[in-house]
């Protein structure tokens, strides 16, 4: 197929279903080449216009937990003493660097959730 340049939804749907159909063609084929050309304009297309909300890092840290079955205490070797957890969870406390770190390696997420003001 031609591509060109993703304008519309109904182009960028097209594109994201041929992409997921060929996705584990072999590289340095023709299909390799449309697909590494699909990746490029989905991406573009979703770089303008798809905007991400911000999310806030405590409620991050709520709906983690809340997946995970932990309870505040379980945050301590993260954050801190009961008094440190229960301030952060309150906002009350700012998370920081070393918690952010803890709370990405833990969670595996990125650090930046955790510090949003660092990423504007």
């Amino acid at each position: 197929m031609n591509w060109k340049v993703i304008k519309t939804e109904a182009q960028y749907q097209k594109a994201t279903k041929r992409a997921m159909d060929i996705f584990h063609v072999q590289e340095n084929t023709a299909e390799g080449d449309e697909l590494a050309l699909l990746l490029l304009l989905i991406r573009d297309f979703e770089d303008r216009n798809i905007t991400i909300p911000d999310l806030d890092p405590i409620e991050v840290i709520k709906l983690k937990m809340a997946e995970s079955g932990m309870k505040a205490k379980d945050l301590e070797p993260l954050i801190g003493s009961k008094g440190h957890v229960s301030s952060v969870l309150a906002g009350k406390r700012e998370i920081t660097l070393k918690m952010a770190q803890r709370l990405r390696d833990y969670f595996q997420l990125p650090a930046e959730l955790f510090l949003p003001d660092l990423t504007k």
